[in-house]
């Protein structure tokens, strides 16, 4: 049985360890203390709270089969209990029909994705990176937290050569890079110099706020899956806030609701603001648009530092020749900073390449 590393614990590195672990062993190594890159749930008195990604898109296939893959039941898949939503423009709210949202703040979707929203899991997003890690742990996959990789050393037809930080050299008959596009090149530049295009690749950040409320603070009817600000009004970075409570069901305790607020930082405010600044910098954005009584009574912060990648034509070309360039070694790319963002362009990155080493391994 041929072994493959895997470098990255997130969402596209776990898919391929899934995938591979039929026909070879497998090792995960993630520099992280947890699993599950951007997807990362929180459960606090009975609320559930998303701190990454909150679901995929509806027409997904390939998460559906990956959860049913690692066991988990067709009920655990859940689809929003609303599709309407709100938008901010000229100091009002105003209702938009499902799939106008994006629209509204310029972004060009799929045709087949318009007015379909999202599908998430019934606990939370977090329940799938349990069931990966409950259903690895019974293949042939180790799955090591807390481990850095310094260098790839060598790389050959027959195999790479990896030096971890804590000193350790391991041996593979093939890599997964499942990595983020700075850390991934700074591994392999020195293998292959086209990584060294993608070292600055583009991305944006993120910060979001999740407010709970008593329901009777907020004197609206939360009637739609939030609401998102138009382009110009989008005033200290609020891009979008999620009526949580209202777009999936059983998200907070009964006479409870909760609210989550978007914001693009600027890298000023990404250093400098701590929880409490984002926190009140959230109560006082939403409360230009929603009538909010009080305070809420408990917050989440959660910051994103360059997670967001932005494919332009030269990140494209970027990625076209470093393939091209791996192509010769038994090394393959996964994961949002090369195949696309969102969950579902993350499975299937995973998917690929998995199958990408099937392809090449010896009997």
């Amino acid at each position: 049985m041929e072994t493959v590393v895997i470098i990255g614990g997130g969402l596209a590195g776990l898919t391929a360890a899934l995938c591979l672990s039929a026909k070879h062993h497998v090792t995960l190594l993630e520099a992280s203390s947890r699993l599950g890159g951007q997807i990362l749930t929180e459960h606090c008195d009975g609320f559930v709270i998303e701190r990454g990604a909150e679901g995929f898109v509806a027409r997904s296939e390939a998460v559906p089969q990956i959860a049913a893959e690692l066991g988990m039941p067709p009920d655990s898949l859940i689809g929003q209990s609303v599709l309407a939503s709100y938008g901010y423009r000229d100091g009002n709210l105003i209702a938009l029909a499902p799939g106008e949202a994006a629209a509204f703040l310029g972004f060009q979707v799929p045709k087949d994705d318009l007015g379909k929203g999202i599908r998430t899991l019934r606990h939370g997003m977090g329940s799938l990176i349990d069931a990966f890690e409950d259903g690895l742990r019974q293949r042939p996959v180790e799955l090591r937290t807390s481990t850095a990789i310094s260098a790839v050393t060598t790389a050959s037809p027959d195999g790479v050569t990896l030096r971890l930080e804590n000193g350790e050299t391991m041996m593979a008959n093939a890599l997964v890079v499942a990595t983020n596009a700075r850390n991934s090149a700074a591994l392999l530049a020195p293998i292959v110099p086209e990584a060294e295009a993608i070292r600055d690749a583009p991305a944006m950040s993120s910060v979001t706020v999740e407010l709970a409320f008593d329901r009777e603070a907020i004197d609206h009817p939360l009637d739609g899956t939030g609401f998102v600000v138009a382009t110009g009004e989008q005033q200290d970075g609020l891009r979008a806030c999620t009526f949580t409570t209202s777009k999936f069901i059983d998200r907070a305790p009964p006479g409870h609701v909760s609210l989550r607020a978007f914001f693009r930082p600027t890298p000023q405010d990404l250093s400098d603001l701590d929880d409490a600044a984002w926190t009140e910098r959230a109560h006082a954005t939403i409360r230009r648009i929603l009538p909010l009584e009080g305070e809420a009574w408990q917050s989440w912060v959660t910051r994103w530092d360059r997670a967001l990648p932005v494919f332009n034509p030269a990140h494209k070309d970027a990625m076209q020749a470093l393939e091209q360039a791996l192509a010769s070694h038994p090394i393959v790319l996964a994961g949002s900073a090369f195949h696309g963002s969102g969950i579902d362009a993350a499975v299937r990155s995973g998917m690929a390449a998995a199958q990408a080493v099937l392809d090449t391994s010896h009997p």
